[in-house]
């Protein structure tokens, strides 16, 4: 099964200022992290970020707040526990009128849903905390998770790594950057191709 763009959302999970010189390779997860926003940017999907209590660890890297759509501020490790999920789905379709204010044939059609897209690419840190709290929350949800390990860490490697280990094991789907990006544009034909191949190199 491949990632089909237009049904991914990103989840960019607390690469704040004060926590990211203690993670372990932290600046190369910076870095991806930073690929994949643009990307997500330049295919049109949405991108979301988290901040866990901003006043003690600081904001998200600049760069990356900036490619975010929205960033929430939480307390709660798992962001799903401070409306996370909510903003993820479409709300839903408000109804109109009075049913027996006109019939039926003069009635106006109903606005066509907004698509939902199920499937978060999700990535952050620290990867054994509120990444992983938010991703686990994430697949109980019913959302299709893949996590992105090269743009996650902890501060320890072995940290980091049972985290991925326990995500497997729950059900998330463990990628790279390069998959993700060239799963999302799917074809060297994608009019987006040579700008997304840029990102890579």
């Amino acid at each position: 099964m491949l990632i089909e763009a237009s049904e991914s959302q990103l989840v960019l999970v607390d690469y704040q200022t004060k926590l990211m010189p203690v993670i372990h390779e932290g600046a190369s997860a910076l870095a991806n992290a930073v690929r994949l926003a643009k990307a997500a940017n330049l295919l049109g999907l949405p991108v979301w970020g988290t901040e866990q209590n901003p006043d003690r660890l600081g904001p998200n890297n600049a760069e990356l707040k900036s490619l975010c759509r929205t960033t929430l501020t939480k307390m709660h490790f798992s962001a799903v526990a401070d409306g996370l999920a909510d903003r993820l789905r479409p709300p839903p379709k408000q109804a109109s009128g009075n049913a027996r204010s006109l019939p039926k044939h003069l009635q106006k059609p109903a606005a066509p849903a907004a698509a939902e897209r199920n499937t978060l690419v999700v990535a952050g840190c620290e990867a054994h905390v509120c990444l992983l709290q938010t991703a686990l929350e994430l697949l109980e949800q019913e959302f299709d998770v893949w996590v992105v390990t090269d743009a996650c860490s902890s501060r320890t490697e072995r940290n980091r790594d049972a985290a991925f280990d326990r995500l497997a094991g729950a059900g998330a789907e463990l990628v790279t950057t390069e998959m993700v990006i060239f799963e999302w544009v799917r074809t060297c034909e994608h009019p987006s191709f040579r700008a997304a191949l840029a990102l890579i190199k």
